[in-house]
């Protein structure tokens, strides 16, 4: 089983017992996160697909760890002009343990709306008017 959920803007494919880097998220380490934006669920072959959530599912995880990411260097140059900068930043990280992932029951769909004809209400699509052709040629 996994699911597709969206964590801190960002969309992740989990399993249950699976670690994965987000962006740091609150909370202290050890603590019990739940996710409910679930977008995507997959059970023995069935693919639930909400719109665009799906309600009552839900991804639980434990809060492992906050660390930083590697060093991303940003380097900048003009040829010639002998123009070089070189900055850098080491993104804020959170692992996470997927424990749990709860998909809600299948919701049936609604059947579709027939439209009931009244005479009354019913419209009648207009019909084209053409205009005469000039026949006579003006004098």
């Amino acid at each position: 089983m996994y699911a597709i959920v969206e964590i801190a803007g960002l969309q992740y494919k989990v399993q249950k017992e699976q670690r994965v880097y987000v962006n740091r998220l609150p909370g202290l380490e050890g603590e019990s996160i739940s996710f409910d934006r679930v977008l995507l669920t997959e059970e023995n072959g069935s693919v639930s697909v909400g719109a665009p959530v799906i309600e009552g599912a839900a991804v639980s995880a434990t809060l492992l760890r906050h660390l930083q990411g590697d060093k991303v260097i940003v380097f900048k140059k003009k040829r010639r002009k002998g123009y070089q900068k070189k900055n850098g930043h080491r993104q804020a990280l959170s692992q996470i343990l997927i424990t749990d992932i709860r998909s809600s029951a299948p919701v049936k769909k609604a059947a579709a709306k027939k439209v009931e004809a009244n005479d009354d209400a019913a419209v009648e699509p207009k019909k084209k008017t053409t205009k005469a052709a000039k026949t006579e040629a003006a004098s």
